[in-house]
């Protein structure tokens, strides 16, 4: 009876300990910057004044972490993955629009691609860097 008691323990304990890491784990700090630089990108881009800024943000918070959370539960299916996407886009466009007008909420996700877009050119160009030996270019005006 002991030695399926510890046997047991053995198998379950772990278990126990990740699934309590990932509950308490909040969103990364690299992810909280990348968030905040897609903010301040978007609403620059936007020419938010300070009020919409202000109702703006817990808005795109709210579907930043969506959309992180999307990304990873579905990133599996590919087909699966745009639909859910387009589905969390139309949802918040609603949102947006009661912030600022309809052209400039249905403008949030262009500039939300162009920033992915632009943040993976720098990726790759200092990954480049990297292996050739060059120093890393830091603080490009776009992600500044």
């Amino acid at each position: 009876m002991k030695k399926w008691l510890i046997i047991s323990l053995l198998i379950i304990a772990p278990g126990v300990t990740v699934m309590a890491q990932n509950d308490n784990e909040g969103p990364a700090p690299q992810e909280n910057k990348i968030r905040e630089r897609m903010q301040e990108y978007i609403q620059k881009r936007l020419n938010l004044n300070r009020s919409e800024a202000e109702k703006f943000t817990p808005v795109f918070i709210r579907y930043f972490r969506e959309f992180a959370q999307t990304h990873r539960t579905y990133r599996g299916d590919r087909l699966v993955l745009q639909q859910k996407i387009i589905d969390l886009r139309l949802r918040y466009r609603t949102e947006f629009r009661q912030i600022m007008d309809e052209q400039r909420a249905n403008q949030v996700f262009k500039h939300e691609d162009d920033f992915r877009r632009e943040a993976i050119q720098i990726i790759r160009e200092n990954r480049r860097d990297r292996i050739e030996g060059k120093p890393l270019r830091r603080n490009r005006s776009m992600l500044q």
